[in-house]
């Protein structure tokens, strides 16, 4: 049996998600925006609730779709606090769609959100080396950096640890412990 993260627990949705997912480098601005999205919906609450509601969640906001979040008004709002199977959280859902339309802004001005999202690492994942979970920690100065950049650019539920899981999430920063299986296969990805 491979050994995994200390945060992995023997849930089948963790599993598939730390074994195929986390830490992978995502490229795709609709991706870089759901995960955005899911991360600030988890402030508060555990990771696992969020992914049990992820299939919930991509119905719910058209699968992401900035330009589609974006225009967004008060009756969609409505239907999405009536929804049971996202986090009802009136500043979160509000938040996303205010994050959709600062998503719109940086697309027009750098020609990509994932362009502008990976220029925090200069376009290449950091490659940490952790001995064990307590030495991996929840926020970096990159993370920082990234959280006052959003909040000045009008963007919301994006504090430093926000920003920190989020970069662990798509492939921003190699959080995997080494003595995961998942550790050399993430540092042998090529950088894009």
């Amino acid at each position: 049996m491979s050994q995994r993260c200390g945060w992995c627990t023997a849930d089948p949705l963790y599993l598939r998600y730390h074994d195929e997912e986390w830490g992978v480098p995502v490229h795709d601005d609709q991706r870089l925006f759901e995960m955005l999205v899911l991360e600030g919906a988890q402030a508060g609450l555990s990771w696992l609730t969020i992914l049990k509601k992820r299939e919930n969640y991509r119905k719910a906001f058209d699968r992401f779709g900035p330009a589609v979040v974006a225009r967004y008004d008060d009756g969609k709002v409505d239907a999405l606090l009536a929804d049971p199977g996202i986090v009802r959280n009136r500043k979160k859902i509000e938040a996303a769609i205010r994050n959709a339309r600062c998503v719109l802004r940086i697309q027009e001005e750098w020609g990509s959100f994932d362009k502008f999202i990976w220029s925090f690492v200069d376009g290449e994942p950091i490659q940490n080396i952790w001995a064990s979970l307590t030495e991996v920690p929840s926020r970096s100065p990159a993370s920082d950096r990234m959280a006052a950049e959003l909040k000045r650019r009008g963007f919301q539920f994006v504090g430093t640890t926000i920003c920190h899981a989020f970069m662990q999430a798509v492939g921003m920063v190699n959080d995997h412990e080494i003595s995961c299986f998942r550790h050399r296969q993430i540092r042998e990805i090529p950088v894009v």
